[in-house]
């Protein structure tokens, strides 16, 4: 009876790890596109361009933040495109500048996700940092959009690489 289970075990991790090996051999050209297109998206917020930023996304993109209020309760808020637009496109003095490192990308197919450590600059001042999680999906003209954004958001325990 042992003999079996430990089979079974063996053949459903070997089952797991091949299925996650192939999904993270995405297709180079993909990968190139989507981290260009992630880039776009920072670019944008870094030169105030809402129309930049615009192209990136679907248009009904959902969009959350997740992170600890002051009096350490979790909060999950609700992002719209159209206020994010608006304030990219609203002028500021300082600039935006969202940096990342560890970016991973997988795709399968039409489908893809992306996972960055960030951390967040309004000027040179330190504002936040986190991880932004995107789920892209590949349109009718062979374009990559980004459909889902969440952010967690925190203070400290940022590691940037700079």
């Amino acid at each position: 009876m042992k003999i079996k289970t430990i089979l079974f075990t063996l053949i459903l991790i070997a089952g797991f790890t091949s299925g996650s090996q192939a999904q993270n051999n995405a297709n180079p050209e993909d990968s190139a596109s989507i981290n260009a297109l992630i880039l776009t998206l920072f670019d944008g917020m870094r030169e105030g361009d809402s129309a930049k930023v615009s192209k990136v996304f679907r248009k009904d993109v959902k969009m959350f933040s997740s992170y600890t209020s002051k009096e350490g309760e979790k909060v999950l808020r609700e992002g719209k495109l159209e206020s994010f637009l608006k304030a990219i496109g609203t002028p500021h003095d300082e600039i935006w500048d969202e940096r990342i490192w560890d970016t991973q990308i997988t795709v399968d197919g039409g489908i893809a996700q992306v996972w960055t450590q960030y951390a967040f600059y309004v000027g040179s001042q330190f504002s936040h940092c986190g991880v932004d999680a995107f789920d892209l999906v590949k349109d009718a003209s062979g374009q990559w959009k980004i459909i889902h954004l969440m952010d967690t958001r925190r203070k400290e325990g940022c590691d940037p690489e700079e």
